[in-house]
């Protein structure tokens, strides 16, 4: 018996084995079975499927990658995006792995594949202004031609799990403001993908996340947890949120609705809600410098919110959805530290409607806002709001503070406040800048003792007095008024003071004292401003006293402006320009309408700047929101450099244009051109030693320069390059960060024709022949056109015309003289000397048309006139006169390019070239010039 079963148990541990054996082994010789067929069908996939670039490094096969799977994988995976951003990079992912259906690869020989893995990747989801996408790839099966009666066979898509692992998602969508950055994203999605509705299972983890909406941060360093079941309709690209749970740090958020992607936008019909949470959970999506004060502080209370977003999305039919927000705040308290009076009743009560994402049309209710502190401290507020631009107020503020109190019950850490702060202001009726209408309004705000320390700085800043009251009975500007008096602070031993009344908005009256020094570098520690620099010192003593009609109206007798202001090592920054500037001194005196520059002197990279005039205007510019400031002064400068002031260079400003940060990302290779200010009309009378710009040095700058009007300017200035004296007048205007237009008349005299061709790139353009030429020319152009994203000239764009005065010069081994030479037997005409020639030329679409002109050379009267082009092409007419005089002559015409010139003689007829395609409005080149 025992013999029996040994022998039972052994036979069946064999067959065991061996089919284990067998099963192993086939895990091993499937992949190397079919290389071939699952290699091609996956190039074959993406060729047919995919309207992008896809690239990888090697590809292998395996059961082992995504057990029990069969999987292909690709390493080094790119690829690139749909148009318009075909040239970016779309997913970039260490591995890509394609789980296969085994029963069908094995007895039908197709790929069908059923898993998709990603790991390791570069997500990178962009929607330019126009609303255009990059993920736009997919060419759907119906898209293919195909025999509609022939079976299914090849290749074929039926997902049932998509699994991404530590990948880093970017979606950056410009025409809707919005930015998500999601590091170390984690992603498991299972269901029947192959149906055209499905239900998709989905467990996601994100290690940090990051939400922007219009540059504003609204989560940072957020993890988030996801739980969700969204049924899919594929033939519409819909999502309907079953059961969507998120977790936010604490915070727990529920989706329900539907989300629909449409090829040229989305539709959405989305409600999120976090009911009946805590306040503390809800304080756990604050910023993460916040998180330490969280857990170290008692916070109570309940808190409901609720976020719906519904409406179709369509840049082109300018459909935007609308967005809806309320929030509830029940019960709160605060109590940092056992502080000696928490923050109590803490009551808020919310709603925001932004109908279209339109801000003329929101809506704001906040119906209660309000908290204690302690048995005697109070804060309580409303505000309804309708609009934007214009806006119906009704709203109030009471208060009644001592912010040492509410310091210590809040504690937080990077703040310190004293003083005793009391408001009392309300407001109600229409606000609009240009209506001239402001609310009704009477109240206002003082505080006393005031004391302000951050841990930016050790020193606190002291003694802050401040009592401002307004009034305003029949809700216009005419009648509105604001008093500031006094204000008053200490810091670091200097007093500073300020009284200020100002009426009648309409035609604003001022009546304004400020007198104090400060250490500007220190402040800035104190509030960490953005714009200036660690260092730097502001000294003032102003009596401003006036209306702004006496200074638009010329009134300025009656205008009582006097005063100075002292800067010394201020660093400040543009939005305009990458670098800061840095003033190192300066000193301005008010005089009535002017702002006299006494003494300034100030930097920007390896620029300086030595100014002295004065500003008209300047009290009336800052109170305009439009306003343009123009003056007249005087500049000494040892060096200008063009180039750092190009606006895509890098440089420590970090506070730029939208427009500016989008070029960046788009352009990263470009240096950008330099963008004007549109509100200043100034003018300089210019010295300076050295100015470079592109490579190229000009010395000795002299002559009248400026800006007015967004429109950079030169008159009759003066430049030395290459030894010769270049008279400029011209205009530049700027049209993007990447664009700039330009409008110039050129007059140089006697200069080397050798050194203009080597060092001046746009005459080397214009002359090729000067490659081969010797001696002193002399030029006077006019030239105008477009100027790339490297601020170089766009030769297509170029129209203008002038002369070329040649005076002495010699021309040894031009190609074309050599075979006109070779072809008429005449060894004389292949190097001429060229004496007292006048060459009139005009430019455009990349072509330069050459008027007749005449030279004499070995007793031969040549007259050559025609066409060539920027890029060498060539049809030129040629007459070559014979001795003695050249009354009789021949024909010649002269066809190729520059380098490869084809020459006919006793022939009229060329080769007409088409000129260049330019768009002036997109600045691009449709098509090159050619041969006709």
């Amino acid at each position: 018996m025992n013999s029996n079963f040994k022998h039972i148990a052994f036979k069946t541990a064999k067959i065991s084995g061996i089919v284990i054996a067998s099963i192993l082994l086939l895990l091993f010789l499937i992949p190397l079975l079919f290389p071939g067929t699952v290699a091609s069908e996956v190039k074959k996939i993406a060729n047919e499927r995919l309207d992008s670039k896809m690239e990888f490094s090697k590809s292998h096969f395996s059961f082992f990658t995504h057990f029990p799977s069969l999987t292909v994988s690709l390493d080094d995976l790119s690829l690139t995006g749909s148009a318009p951003f075909k040239n970016d990079t779309l997913l970039k992912a260490e591995q890509v792995s394609f789980g296969i259906n085994i029963k069908r690869l094995l007895f039908d020989n197709e790929v069908k594949i059923n898993e998709l893995y990603v790991s390791k990747a570069d997500i990178n989801v962009m929607v330019n202004q126009k609303g255009e996408a990059n993920y736009n790839i997919y060419i759907a099966p119906k898209d293919v031609k195909k025999d509609k009666n022939a079976p299914e066979e090849g290749t074929a898509i039926r997902l049932e799990r998509i699994d991404f692992k530590d990948c880093h998602i970017k979606y950056n969508d410009r025409s809707a403001k919005i930015l998500v950055d999601a590091k170390g994203f984690n992603y498991v999605g299972k269901g029947n993908l192959s149906e055209d509705i499905f239900d998709l299972n989905t467990d996601a983890k994100i290690d940090n996340v990051d939400f922007y909406y219009d540059r504003t941060a609204y989560l940072r360093k957020k993890e988030l947890r996801a739980d969700l079941i969204t049924r899919i309709n594929t033939n519409a690209l819909s999502f309907i949120l079953q059961k969507n749970e998120l977790k936010i740090n604490k915070l727990p958020l529920k989706f329900t609705g539907l989300f629909t992607i449409l090829r040229d936008g989305y539709k959405i019909n989305i409600k999120a809600a976090s009911e009946d949470t805590t306040v503390k959970d809800l304080l756990s999506v604050m910023p993460p410098e916040y998180l330490t004060w969280l857990e170290e502080t008692k916070i109570s209370g309940k808190s409901d919110l609720i976020f719906t977003f519904k409406g179709n999305y369509n840049v082109s039919k300018k459909q935007k959805p609308d967005l809806a927000f309320n929030l509830k705040v029940n019960e709160g308290a605060i109590d940092y530290q056992n502080a000696p009076a928490p923050l109590t009743d803490f009551q808020m009560n919310v709603n925001a409607i932004m109908p279209s994402l339109d801000m003329e049309k929101l809506l704001v209710n906040l119906n209660t806002f309000r908290f204690k502190v302690g048995e005697k401290d109070y804060f309580t507020a409303y505000l309804r709001s309708k609009g934007f631009t214009e806006m119906d107020v009704d709203a109030s503020v009471k208060g009644a503070l001592d912010l040492a109190t509410v310091d210590a019950a809040i504690g937080l850490s990077s703040l310190e406040l004293k003083g005793i702060l009391k408001t009392n202001i309300q407001a109600k009726g229409k606000f609009s800048t240009s209506k001239k209408l402001f609310p009704k309004t009477i109240g206002g705000i003082s505080l006393r003792n005031g004391w302000l320390k951050t841990d930016s700085y050790p020193n606190p800043i002291t003694n802050i007095t401040f009592v401002a009251n307004t009034l305003n009975k029949a809700g216009t500007y005419k009648d509105l008024i604001i008093a500031v008096a006094p204000a008053s602070f200490v810091f670091e031993g200097n007093p500073v003071y300020v009284n200020a009344a100002l009426s009648d908005f309409s035609d604003l009256a001022y009546n304004a004292k400020i007198k104090g020094e400060l250490n500007v570098g220190n402040i800035y520690k104190v509030f960490s401003k953005k714009g200036m620099d660690v260092s730097g010192y502001a000294k003032a003593d102003l009596s401003l006293q006036g209306k702004q009609s006496y200074a638009t109206n010329g009134q300025y007798d009656k205008l009582n402006n006097k005063g100075t202001i002292i800067l010394k090592n201020i660093k400040a920054t543009s939005e305009l320009f990458p670098k800061a500037f840095f003033i190192k001194q300066g000193n301005f005196r008010f005089q009535n309408e002017k702002m006299w520059f006494e003494k300034f002197y100030a930097t920007y990279g390896k620029s300086d700047f030595d100014i002295n005039g004065y500003l008209l205007n300047t009290i009336n510019y800052f109170l305009e929101s439009r306003g343009t400031l123009s003056g007249n002064f005087n500049m000494k400068s040892k060096l200008i450099n063009v180039d750092q002031f190009m606006a895509l260079k890098k440089g420590e400003n970090t506070d730029r244009k939208l427009e500016v940060e989008y070029a960046k990302e788009d352009h990263p290779k470009m240096s950008g051109v330099v963008i004007i200010p549109e509100n200043l009309d100034v003018s300089l009378t210019a010295n300076a030693d050295k100015v470079e710009y592109n490579g190229l040095v000009f010395n000795d700058l002299k002559g009248k320069t400026g800006v007015s009007k967004g429109n950079f300017y030169l008159q009759n200035a003066v430049f030395n390059i290459i030894d010769c004296a270049l008279v400029v007048d011209a205009s530049y205007t700027d049209e993007s960060p990447t664009a700039a237009r330009f409008d110039a008349h050129f007059r140089a005299k006697d200069f080397s024709v050798q050194r203009a061709y080597k060092e001046i790139p746009m005459f080397h353009e214009m002359v090729t022949a000067a490659e081969k030429a010797h001696g002193i020319i002399s030029v006077d152009y006019k030239v105008k056109g477009d100027l790339d994203g490297n601020m170089s000239p766009i030769y297509e764009s170029l129209e203008g015309g002038g002369t070329l005065n040649l005076r002495d010069v010699k021309i040894k081994g031009l190609k074309l003289f050599d075979g006109i030479s070779s072809k008429t037997g005449q060894d004389g005409l292949n190097n001429p000397d060229m004496k007292g020639i006048e060459i009139k030329s005009k430019i455009d679409k990349n072509l330069i048309h050459l008027e007749p002109f005449t030279f004499s050379v070995a007793s031969f009267r040549p007259t050559v006139k025609g066409t060539t082009s920027f890029n060498g092409l060539l049809d030129l007419r040629m007459r070559l006169g014979l001795p003695p005089f050249g009354i009789v002559g021949f024909p010649i015409t002269i066809t190729g390019t520059h380098e490869e010139p084809k020459i006919k003689i006793f022939s009229k007829t060329g080769k007409e070239i088409l000129g260049a395609v330019y768009n002036e409005k997109s600045n691009t080149v449709i098509k090159k010039e050619k041969v006709k």
